[in-house]
C-alpha cells in the first residue's frame, strides 16, 4: 500500500481509564491511529489490551476520557449522546461476537432493520447477495448456521451502507472453517466492494490478511505492522 491513501477517521491521544485510585486502569493509554479509507485493518491484542476499548471509541459507543476522534472533520469525543447516536446510526457497522439477531424475525427482516438510512431501497436484497445469502432471506435465524447467522448479522451491519465496518471478534463463537468463511467475506467486502473493515481479534493468524495490523498491550499500541503482500483469507490458518 505504497499509493497515497485517502484518511476515514483519525484518532489523537486517546485516554481511557477504569476505576480509581490502586483500582484505577488505563484501558488506553495516549493512543493515536489513522483508518484508510478502503482498507483491511486488524487490531490484535490479548485480553485486556484495550483493543475492544479502542474499537467502541472508535465507533463511539464509548468516550474517552481525553483525546480526539476525527470523522469527516468532525470531532466524535465533542459530540453528545444523541449526535453520536446519530452519527454510529449514518456511518458506522458493528459484527460482534455474539450474532444478537431477533429470534421472531426473519433474515431480512432483521437486515432490513437498518436499512432505512441508506437511501437505497434495494439495499437489502443487494447486501444479501454480498454475503452469499440470497436463498435463505425468508429463514428464522434458529433454521440457519452460527455461520449463516454470522452473515446475516454482517449484512445487517452493511444495510446502512456504513462508511466504517467495526467487527469485535466476529470469528470468537464460531468453529475452525465457519470462521475462516467468514474472515473470506470480510476480505470480499474490502477487495471486491470497496469496504473499510476493522477486525479485532487476540488471533495474530488473521492479521496476515490484512493491510496494516495495530498491536496493543496493556492499552498501548506497541506496534503498527503494514503488510504489502496480505495472505488470502482462505489460506489464513490458527
Amino acid at each position: 500500500m505504497k499509493k497515497e491513501r485517502e484518511v476515514l477517521l483519525e484518532a489523537d491521544h486517546l485516554w481511557k481509564s477504569y476505576g480509581k485510585g490502586a483500582a484505577k486502569v488505563d484501558a488506553l493509554a495516549d493512543v493515536s491511529l489513522k483508518i484508510y479509507n478502503g482498507e483491511l485493518l486488524t487490531i490484535l491484542g490479548s485480553s485486556g489490551s484495550g483493543k475492544s476499548t479502542l474499537l467502541n471509541s472508535l465507533g463511539g459507543m464509548d468516550k474517552p476520557d481525553k483525546g480526539m476522534i476525527c470523522c469527516g472533520g468532525v470531532d466524535l469525543c465533542q459530540m453528545n449522546d444523541r449526535a453520536l447516536t446519530s452519527y454510529r446510526k449514518k456511518n458506522i457497522g458493528f459484527v460482534f461476537q455474539s450474532f444478537n439477531l431477533i429470534a421472531e424475525l426473519t433474515a431480512k427482516e432483521n437486515v432490513a432493520l437498518t436499512a432505512d438510512t441508506s437511501g437505497d431501497p434495494g439495499i437489502v436484497e443487494k447486501v444479501f447477495d454480498m454475503v452469499g445469502l440470497t436463498e435463505k432471506m425468508k429463514n428464522y435465524p434458529s433454521q440457519l448456521s452460527g455461520g449463516q447467522q454470522q452473515r446475516i448479522s454482517i449484512a445487517r451491519a452493511l444495510a446502512k451502507n456504513p462508511a466504517l465496518l467495526l467487527c469485535d471478534e466476529p470469528t470468537g463463537a464460531l468453529d475452525y472453517e465457519t470462521g475462516k468463511q467468514i474472515l473470506v467475506e470480510l476480505e470480499k467486502l474490502v477487495r471486491t466492494h470497496g469496504k473499510t473493515v476493522v477486525i479485532v481479534t487476540h488471533t495474530q493468524e488473521i492479521g496476515k490478511m490484512s493491510d496494516r495490523v495495530i498491536k496493543m498491550r496493556n492499552g498501548k499500541i506497541t506496534e503498527v505492522v503494514e503488510n504489502d503482500d496480505p495472505v488470502p483469507a482462505e489460506s489464513v490458518e490458527w
